[in-house]
């Protein structure tokens, strides 16, 4: 058994059963994920297991995206430009409800935050920010480093380093 991260293929990956305990995220998965990728909107990434590579344990999706420079915290607005800050935005991140509390949703964050951090390499992108569903999602992205944006709450970032 090892696992993998692939980009979604619809014709390969098994959407219609996936399940994580909301049903937004399914039925994004289910409906509007294939769409976006071929409409260039988002790329959405799957976890699945090699020795059954249609199943999917998880997905994130990812695009482009900005955040406002008064939006970062101070220590972060420091030596930047006064116009927008490029970003890769984690538009959606969800695990099956049958693995879910195997580590699964911290792999699929540290995906995410390996394919910023390559972009940022081609592409000069400065943070990786998320619109979390609600405080117990908001709570996760702070245990793994994200910031609070100055307006609101669940809109969080996470400054990708230096280039």
């Amino acid at each position: 058994m090892a696992l993998l991260f692939a980009p979604l293929d619809t014709r390969l990956h098994q959407r219609t059963t996936f399940r994580c305990g909301v049903p937004a995220l399914d039925a994004y998965l289910q409906q509007q994920a294939g769409q976006h990728q071929r409409d260039g909107i988002a790329t959405t990434h799957v976890l699945t297991d090699d020795s059954d590579p249609a199943r999917i344990l998880g997905y994130c999706s990812l695009a482009a995206a900005q955040l406002q420079l008064h939006d970062l915290q101070a220590a972060d607005r420091r030596r930047l430009p006064a116009y927008p800050v490029p970003a890769v935005r984690l538009g959606r991140l969800a695990v099956a409800t049958g693995v879910q509390g195997k580590g699964y949703g911290r792999l699929l964050l540290g995906h995410a935050m390996n394919c910023s951090v390559a972009l940022r390499g081609q592409l000069s992108v400065r943070v990786l920010v998320v619109d979390a569903l609600d405080e117990r999602a908001a709570a996760f992205y702070r245990l793994h480093g994200f910031h609070e944006t100055s307006d609101q709450a669940h809109t969080l970032y996470l400054p990708l380093g230096q280039a």
